[in-house]
């Protein structure tokens, strides 16, 4: 009897992990959506930057220049804009890949399996809720200090004060208000919500340029000097942890890839309009800091409203309420930015049943979800009324950083994955007969023709599809190490051990740090052995060959360029504050029971086959986790593997082969 019941639990574990793994079938049509794609790569640049250029820089500058890194705050954005500038690349390329809503939770469900899908997108949910109240904190404040702080002393004088660690001083009813109009407001439709945010960015993006241009004017060295001091008056801990906080400003861009699914052409709509926003935006942020801490002493800085206070300063009000309306409509496109992705990520998870049906419903006359949008803005309103601005910046700097390391994580794993299990289907065809597509027939010429030159060598891209995954022709020594396992299976494995290895590195940076810099024998002994076996990981990953085909935009330098942006993201997690942790846990957690009771349950990857599976016999298809390989010799009798053997995903002996892998074979045969 005993037996028996280890029996059935082994089944029963063993039925959720292969639930827990399962990846994501892309349509056959990745095109098709019920939403109305009518942006273009304009329109989409505009979003990406007025959804960053809002409170990161007229509040969080103020901040991170007084309370963090002093004028060392411009090292600190180079530091967060390069980070960002990597997590954006990888992006980029997904946004390419699968023009879907949902951003990273899409690319997350598609190569690791929808578990961490589900951990992705339940925190990016938070991440956009937690973004769109903040910023309505700083819009109220951003008003209350226009008016001399009467609104704040009229709500304490009704309301009286909150004493609680953590919440605000007051209820911000301004901050409530405005999360439900401009809710309200983004119901007519993207494209009337992308021109009214196009116009606020340009007068955004002018106000920064007229900042930018007095500052210099009346910078003064001298707040620079040791007298003051000097230009790193919190040392290099003090940069790190600026761009641990200024991170947040550069979070707007995964709303471009959100938007791929309301985009005309997004293969190149989207690394195009990623990489200039986020170019703009990193110059942007420099150079106002700079101004702000030559103009005036770091002492001196109000971080509430740090701009127009440092001009007022200078008797310059003019200036002062010029950057105030600049930093209203900065503020309002950072909103209407969090507001706007939500939604569509609560739709894409609702869509695929991880999420409750009733998200999953798409207007017809606006093509908007509204329930999704009248959700959100009540949520976001209802944080706005009680938490404090800098709470809430904080806890949502680690859902940002986590979801940025499993996307370049998710870039190196399908980069080195073979054809047949990422779906042919995946590769974006150019938008063919969308409405309004006049503007961008050029567009679509450049993507046919290289369509046309994908196609023009069916003998290259059979021997890339086959060569994908397994090692490179000059390491062919590794061979009896590393060959012997399924195409991308060992890459898979390489990229979580690096993961572990780097969290490694960053906890032994910041706990043994003195040790380190003393030169302590075991401290740098621990710290080399660390740093071999992650370079290690890389290089493993390295040897083998890629799968790049049908891309038209790729991340270079991969593996580097992404393992340097997990590193990097990993860096910046371990500086953030432990209750961060503690309340980043607790979400988790409620998002857990969401998903077992739920989501695993009513998950679409659970009812139909995809295109891919139809392919495969009914013992094999759909159990296949992300990563899984096959021994060269064989597996084991009687389907027995080990736990290491079902987290990578060792398939059957017995199992047949799919028709693709039998054509594989038939190939390198006749090779």
């Amino acid at each position: 009897m005993p037996s028996s019941r280890r029996a059935i639990l082994k089944h029963i574990l063993s039925g959720i992990c292969t639930k827990m793994n399962r990846t994501k079938s892309v349509p056959t049509d990745v095109m098709e959506t019920p939403l109305n794609r009518c942006l273009n790569t304009f329109d989409i640049a505009l979003l990406g930057i007025g959804h960053m250029v809002g409170a990161g820089i007229y509040v969080l500058t103020g901040t991170v220049a007084k309370e963090m890194a002093g004028p060392g705050i411009i090292l600190s954005f180079i530091l967060a804009g390069f980070i960002s500038m990597m997590a954006a690349l990888c992006y980029a390329e997904f946004g390419t890949r699968v023009p879907k809503a949902g951003s990273a939770y899409v690319y997350t469900y598609i190569s690791m399996g929808e578990f961490w899908a589900f951990v992705i997108g339940w925190n990016i949910l938070l991440e956009h809720m937690l973004g769109a109240a903040s910023v309505a904190r700083a819009w109220s404040g951003y008003v209350d200090s226009m008016l001399g702080g009467w609104i704040g002393n009229t709500t304490l004088e009704l309301t009286g004060g909150i004493h609680e660690p953590g919440l605000a001083q007051y209820p911000d009813i301004l901050a409530f208000l405005v999360c439900i109009v401009y809710a309200a407001a983004l119901a007519g439709g993207v494209k009337a919500t992308a021109m009214f945010n196009s116009l606020l960015t340009l007068v955004n993006i002018a106000v920064m340029v007229l900042v930018i241009s007095v500052g210099f004017w009346y910078a003064d060295s001298k707040n620079w000097s040791e007298a003051e001091g000097g230009f790193l008056p919190y040392g290099i801990g003090g940069v790190i942890a600026g761009a641990a906080t200024c991170f947040y400003a550069f979070v707007g861009f995964d709303s471009i890839a959100t938007s791929g699914e309301e985009a005309k052409n997004p293969s190149i709509s989207i690394p195009v309009a990623t990489v200039i926003s986020l170019f703009v935006v990193t110059v942007g942020y420099i150079l106002v800091s700079a101004a702000l801490t030559l103009m005036i002493p770091i002492s001196e800085i109000n971080p509430a409203a740090s701009l127009p206070e440092a001009f007022g300063q200078l008797n310059l009000s003019w200036a002062k309420y010029l950057i105030s309306i600049g930093a209203l409509c900065g503020m309002t496109t950072t909103l209407l930015g969090s507001l706007f992705a939500l939604p569509r990520c609560m739709y894409a998870m609702a869509s695929d049943g991880l999420l409750f049906s009733c998200f999953g419903k798409i207007n017809p006359t606006t093509q908007v979800p509204l329930l999704n949008l009248v959700v959100s803005g009540v949520l976001s309103a209802c944080l706005a009324l009680v938490f404090d601005l800098a709470k809430l910046v904080e806890f949502m700097s680690i859902g940002t950083l986590l979801a940025y390391t499993i996307v370049s994580a998710s870039v190196i794993i399908l980069r080195y994955r073979p054809m047949e299990r990422i779906h042919t289907t995946i590769r974006v065809p150019a938008v063919a007969g969308s409405p309004d597509d006049d503007d961008d027939d050029d567009d679509d010429e450049d993507v046919a023709s290289q369509s046309s030159m994908d196609t023009s060598s069916p003998t290259s891209e059979m021997i890339e599809e086959v060569l994908a995954g397994r090692l490179k022709a000059q390491f062919r020594c590794l061979e009896p190490l590393l060959g012997r396992f399924e195409p991308g299976s060992v890459v898979s494995v390489a990229v979580m051990l690096f993961i572990f290895l780097s969290f490694a590195i960053c906890v032994e940076l910041k706990v043994s740090w003195t040790q380190l810099y003393t030169g302590t024998w075991w401290a740098l002994l621990i710290y080399g052995f660390i740093i071999f076996a992650a370079s290690t990981c890389v290089a493993v990953i390295a040897v083998h060959n890629q799968n790049t085909r049908g891309m038209i935009f790729k991340v270079p330098l991969v593996p580097f360029v992404p393992a340097l942006g997990i590193f990097c993201n990993i860096l910046l997690m371990v500086h953030l504050d432990a209750v961060t942790w503690v309340r980043f846990f607790v979400w988790v957690c409620i998002g857990m029971v969401v998903y077992f009771l739920y989501g695993i349950r009513n998950s679409k990857e659970g009812e139909i086959c995809s295109s891919y599976s139809i392919l495969m016999t009914t013992s094999e298809a759909g159990k296949v986790p992300w990563g899984s390989f096959k021994a060269a010799s064989g597996g084991k009798k009687g389907g027995k593997h080990t736990i290491f053997e079902r987290f990578t995903g060792r398939s059957k002996a017995e199992d047949k082969k799919s028709i693709v892998e039998e054509s594989e074979n038939e190939t390198s045969g006749y090779s």
